[in-house]
């Protein structure tokens, strides 16, 4: 039998049921909601960028700085593992993309352990380590560089061509270290001759472990150009800003900044002719692109042959050949 619902009376509101579970405050519940908490977030799956295929992480990583790309390798292990494995190919289209003039112009020395056995038992002869030093002298004064680490003739090619690319990569590292003080109109602190402060010996052996990193590792040897082309850019600039230095440079607008990419050292501008022996030639550096000279038939640059080495290798095992039949023809002479 159906049971009858209560009559209101004028002016009564029916009467609703909000009953409700009381919240349970213990410690106990609180601990099982945290733990359930976490077995949700752990369940969930999280895109990241390693869950991405190797040809669009690569795709990614080519578009990125070489100081980026170090950054993002970073990130986990899994992911600098992959860097690893990939850094020459990641590293070629990085520069090829971003730094195709730098690197025709700034070459990596070559490994001993590359030459023949014929050219390292030349190359590493004691008296022709003891006579050519235009490695670590400078013409004028017959003296080590001040800011140019020796390179360990035992692990690097020391032929002419290997030399000079050493040269001038231990220049580029020094020159980006001494960007600041350009900037800033602070002077670069000048060493007396006959004089070895300890900071210039601390700063000598800091560049010569990036430029041996740049020999092995690709990406160090990207991020130099990349170190290089930020002085270049800066260089060009604070030059441009005085009024006074109406010395020819390269053109460079605003979209050349922007796209930090070295593109715009294709066009016509002043050639590097002489080698910067002392850090006094610093203030006055812009753009310091060794190895190539305007061809003004076809005005475009020309490189120099990336035979060159080879070259150099084969002049100095000739030297060698000599000075053994010299030194046997002189053997001969006693004899009789």
């Amino acid at each position: 039998m159906r049971k009858e619902e209560p009559k209101l009376e004028d002016g009564e509101e029916p009467l609703i049921d909000t009953t409700a579970a009381l919240p349970l405050r213990s410690k106990r519940t609180e601990r099982r909601q945290k733990k359930r908490h976490r077995r949700e977030t752990a369940s969930k799956q999280h895109a990241t960028l390693w869950d991405l295929p190797s040809e669009i992480l690569l795709e990614i990583l080519r578009l990125l700085k070489p100081s980026d790309i170090f950054r993002v390798s970073r990130a986990n292990q899994a992911l600098r593992t992959f860097i690893l494995e990939e850094e020459e190919r990641i590293a070629r289209q990085v520069i090829d993309m971003r730094y195709a003039v730098l690197a025709q112009c700034f070459i990596v020395p070559r490994l001993l352990n590359t030459v023949d056995e014929e050219g390292r038992v030349a190359l590493l002869d004691g008296k022709r380590q003891g006579t050519h030093s235009v490695h670590i002298h400078s013409n004028a004064h017959k003296k080590p560089y001040q800011h140019i680490a020796v390179p360990d003739a035992e692990v690097v090619c020391t032929c002419l061509t290997c030399l000079l690319a050493w040269n001038n990569l231990c220049l580029v590292v020094d020159f980006a270290h001494w960007q600041r003080n350009l900037d800033a109109g602070e002077p670069i602190p000048m060493i007396p001759r006959g004089k070895f402060p300890e900071w210039n010996n601390v700063l000598g052996e800091a560049n010569r472990g990036v430029v041996e990193k740049a020999i092995y590792g690709p990406l160090y040897y990207a991020a130099i150009l990349e170190a290089h082309l930020k002085s270049t850019v800066g260089s060009i600039k604070r030059h441009g800003e005085n009024k006074g230095n109406r010395r020819r440079r390269f053109r460079m607008d605003v979209g050349d900044v922007r796209a930090e990419t070295d593109g715009f050292l294709e066009r016509s501008g002043p050639p590097s002719l002489d080698f910067p022996f002392h850090r006094d030639n610093y203030y006055m550096l812009e753009a310091y692109l060794p190895n190539r000279g305007w061809n003004k038939e076809v005005e475009e640059w020309r490189y120099m042959p990336a035979s060159q080495h080879e070259r150099d290798v084969e002049f100095v095992k000739a030297w060698a050949r000599r000075r053994k039949e010299e030194a046997a023809a002189e053997a001969g002479k006693e004899v009789s």
